[in-house]
């Protein structure tokens, strides 16, 4: 982030802040954290982050158009360069076929595009809150790692 220079912005669902908290726990993190949003609710998603109702609703929430809409979002209503999302269910309840508990989707945005995919996580609330918080970052490292 730093060598660019970019700002980071997060948009968390299912962990609440934890990956703002993760960020900004590192000393010197004001060089390259913008801001934090947790959009919980659908009617946050929609209001902070410009996320259509009508995706919402004909996706769900915990979907890929959802993920993607809030780290375009979050890059849209921010001054950073670099945005990651998440929305999932980390249980115990909430779960059903389609998306169990554990499902949670990530999106990334950039200035040279969006990425998402969706990851499974086993465990309590505590260990796929966790895994996610690991799995965004290390991810994001990773995208903007230049590949040799």
């Amino acid at each position: 982030m730093l060598k660019r220079p970019w700002m980071l912005a997060t948009a968390e669902s299912c962990t609440g802040g934890m990956i703002a908290a993760a960020c900004t726990d590192l000393a010197g993190s004001s060089a390259w954290f913008e801001r934090g949003l947790v959009t919980y609710s659908n009617e946050a998603k929609t209001e902070l982050l410009g996320v259509p109702a009508e995706l919402i609703a004909a996706h769900g929430a915990v979907s890929e158009p959802v993920a993607r809409a809030m780290a375009s979002g979050a890059l849209q209503h921010s001054r950073a360069q670099v945005a990651l999302s998440v929305t999932g269910i980390a249980g115990p309840g909430g779960g059903s076929p389609d998306k169990p508990v554990g499902t949670v989707w990530f999106g990334w945005a950039t200035p040279h595009g969006v990425w998402s995919e969706v990851q499974h996580f086993a465990g309590d609330r505590a260990a796929v809150r966790a895994a996610t918080v690991r799995h965004s970052l290390t991810r994001l490292v990773a995208l903007l790692t230049p590949q040799t």
